[in-house]
């Protein structure tokens, strides 16, 4: 168990970091990792034993079965990057075993497993984070200081719109991605609603429709089942309609059946303005306001701290700083405050995916019983303070 009076020692001498799931994502976070203060990467693990070796190689850090992990003294953090299907199980055996979770999205496949974690966290006097981080970027840190200032005034009406062909055609196993805890909603829906909720507030209402383009989908990507197909078991092309407590409503749209589209990925207007917001997916992109009507005035963010362009490694076209909220939860830790990026906040986020496929299915509006303060703004001399 975790004990207050570690804290200040174990922020000083860093905390350890040990990384469970060792795919395609953890690339981007143990790079990223050197980019932070306060964290250090101590082990990592996986399912595939050999697969954790390779990372372990890359980044000279030690390769361990998964309880070896949970149980090992040096590792203060758990970075669950396992698929979604057992986001519950490898968190909450991480906080059984004392230790601080930050988890890739979503926090759980049911709003009711979320609960359970969070309620789990606390009582243990632990803390929990969830992807996704991407508001903390430089786009997300502007457009939340612009709503701050009122530029657009009290906010009445948005749309925010991810669509797609899906995964088969890049993932050589895209399987999970379409079914119960993926599809659109659960796997893109938390990079767009967790914005919304950052510069908005909580949701207290969801209306939606739900189909499947297709029953079945044929891989193409390069892999061992290029050329074969499987069944979809979750809707793949959503739209819903967002109440938010501070009374605007929002149209949001998440679909894998779209070829091509020029929908912004989100728009908000207001009493005296429209606001304009780059793809959640990323930290950085080029933020628009229009104060009453007028010409939109861009801000870019390829200059700012968290929008330098930066992935992928070889030829970057986009930022990518997952880990910030990692390293914003450590520093939580340290100031004994709730991390941005909180279990809280994706417990939110889940509770409006889950009605939203829950009003697709009934046909009927959906309550959103529960709430989450918006999390502060994160300033620029804070934001760069988290880096080493």
């Amino acid at each position: 168990m975790w004990r207050s009076e570690d804290v200040t020692t174990t922020i000083k001498n860093k905390i350890g970091l040990g990384v469970i799931g060792c795919g395609n994502i953890s690339m981007t976070y143990l790079r990223n990792a050197a980019l932070f203060a306060g964290v250090e990467l101590r082990a990592c693990a996986d399912i595939n034993a050999e697969m954790a070796a390779v990372r372990a190689h890359e980044y000279n850090i030690r390769a361990l079965s998964v309880d070896q992990l949970l149980a090992d003294p040096e590792v203060d953090l758990i970075l669950n990057l396992t698929v979604p299907a057992v986001h519950f199980d490898v968190t909450m055996s991480a906080l059984d075993a004392g230790k601080h979770v930050f988890t890739e999205k979503p926090l759980a496949t049911s709003a009711e497993a979320g609960r359970k974690l969070v309620q789990a966290a606390k009582a243990k006097g632990l803390l929990l984070g969830s992807a996704p981080d991407t508001f903390l970027g430089a786009a997300g840190r502007r457009a939340r200081l612009l709503m701050e200032q009122g530029a657009i005034g009290k906010p009445v009406s948005g749309t925010a719109f991810m669509m797609g062909r899906g995964m088969e055609h890049w993932h050589p196993n895209p399987q999970f991605y379409y079914q119960p805890g993926g599809g659109p909603v659960f796997d893109m829906g938390p990079y767009y609603l967790t914005m919304l909720v950052n510069l908005l507030g909580p949701v207290v209402r969801v209306m939606a429709m739900a189909t499947k383009g297709q029953d079945q989908r044929l891989i193409t990507a390069e892999g061992p089942f290029q050329n074969t197909s499987f069944t979809v078991g979750t809707p793949t092309n959503v739209l819903s309609l967002l109440e938010f407590q501070c009374g605007a409503t929002v149209n949001f749209g998440a679909s894998w059946d779209v070829f091509r589209h020029s929908n912004h990925p989100i728009e908000l207007h207001g009493t005296e303005g429209s606001l304009r917001l780059p793809d959640p997916d990323t930290f950085g992109g080029t933020v628009s306001l229009s104060a009453r009507g007028a010409d939109w005035q861009d801000f870019d963010s390829d200059q700012q701290l968290f929008g330098v362009r930066n992935w992928p490694f070889d030829a970057p076209d986009r930022a990518n700083y997952r880990m910030v909220g990692v390293a914003d939860l450590v520093r939580a830790l340290h100031e004994g405050r709730a991390p941005r990026a909180s279990g809280d906040l994706a417990l939110h986020v889940l509770e409006i995916m889950e009605a939203i496929l829950l009003s697709g299915e009934n046909q009927q509006s959906v309550t959103i019983t529960g709430s989450v303060a918006q999390p502060p703004l994160l300033g620029e001399d804070e934001a760069r303070s988290l880096l080493v």
